[in-house]
Order: C-alpha cells, then sequence, then structure tokens
C-alpha cells in the first residue's frame, strides 16, 4: 500500500495543472472561417482590453485547439492592448511558462510580455508560422500575473495572434525520482524482513 500511495504521489507531481485559464481561447466558441470580438472580461479567465477569437480565418489554424486569440494593435488610435490573467503561486516555486505567437499581417509586430520577474519585447514573429516562447520564473508573492501589451512599432501593425497560453509549477528533477526509488528499494527490504 505504502508502495502504491508513493508512486501515486509521484504520478500526480508529474501531471501538473495548467494554472492558465482558458489558455488556448476555446471557450468562446466562434464559428469556423471567422473572428469575432468580445471584451476581455467576457473571455473567461482573462481581462484587460479587447480580444479578437480567430477559427481558421484567412488560412490561419491555431497553434492549439480550433481557436486562436488576437492581441490588437490598431495604430489608428495611439493605444496599447493588454489582456492579463492573475493565478495563485508559492514563494520561491519555480514555474514553467510558454505560449504560441504569429504575427498578423505583418512582420514588423511586435508585444511585450511580462510574468513575475520575465519582462521581454517580442518581435521576432513573421505572418507564415508560429513561434513557441519557453521560459521559466520563480515566485516572489502569492499571486502573479501574467500579461501580453501591444506595442505599435510602425503604421502597418495591426496585430499579434496568441495561443497555447501554460503556466506550470515546474516538477522535481530526475535526482528527485532517483532518491524516490531508492526510498522504495528501501521499504520494500524492509518489508521483507519484518515478514521473515
Amino acid at each position: 500500500k505504502a508502495i502504491a500511495l508513493l508512486l501515486g504521489m509521484s504520478a500526480s507531481a508529474v501531471a501538473s495543472a495548467n494554472l492558465i485559464v482558458n489558455g488556448s481561447f476555446e471557450d468562446n466558441d466562434v464559428a469556423a472561417g471567422t473572428w469575432q470580438y468580445f471584451s476581455a472580461g467576457a473571455v473567461n479567465g482573462w481581462d484587460g482590453s479587447n480580444i479578437e477569437i480567430w477559427d481558421s480565418m484567412n488560412g490561419v489554424t491555431a497553434a492549439d485547439g480550433r481557436q486562436h486569440a488576437e492581441l490588437n494593435a490598431h495604430p489608428y488610435t495611439g493605444s496599447e492592448f493588454s489582456i492579463y490573467q492573475t493565478f495563485a503561486t508559492v514563494v520561491g516555486q519555480v514555474y514553467d511558462v510558454s505560449f504560441f505567437y504569429r504575427a498578423r499581417a505583418s512582420d514588423n509586430e511586435a508585444f511585450r510580455f511580462t510574468v513575475g520577474s520575465i519582462d521581454t519585447l517580442i518581435n521576432d514573429h513573421v505572418t507564415t508560422k508560429w513561434n513557441q516562447y519557453v521560459n521559466a520564473f520563480t515566485a516572489t508573492a502569492t499571486t502573479t500575473t501574467l500579461r501580453f501589451t501591444s506595442v505599435v512599432p510602425s503604421a502597418d501593425t495591426v496585430g499579434n495572434f496568441l495561443d497555447g497560453v501554460v503556466v506550470n509549477q515546474r516538477v522535481p528533477e530526475p535526482a528527485g525520482y532517483a532518491l524516490l526509488a531508492l526510498g522504495l528499494v528501501g521499504l520494500g527490504m524492509a518489508r521483507r524482513r519484518t515478514s521473515h
């Protein structure tokens, strides 16, 4: 029973749940081949400025699931667009973060991404394919905010596509599993001695 319990605990450590709600923007259903505009508060899990959700429109398929979001960057308004999500964290715990991104209509697109100690300008994306951003941060508070903010680098900017936003609590290193295995062996030997 003890061995089964320990194995169950190790399996649950591996299967760390995504802390981002609706990270692939699937909850607001949009008809295939179309897009729809939502205030961010109307999109499950998200807040901030407006969000466009696309479903296989203009030949762009989602990187994860059926739908993806557009972080707007309308140049004629001169204003930034920002969407964000706040989630519970444990101080000192390491979290892995990843998401897919793609330029909508111009390779001159850019946006700022912030979460924890990460604050980076992302301007390396193109209109022809999805890129994936992968990084990690250590939580310094009991809640952490993940945020995407549009940047208007040129007159031809219209927006940035986002999809598959994931934050996971980092799982134990392989060395931790080696120690677990040694503990299981020791437990098995102790049981064997007591049964004789």
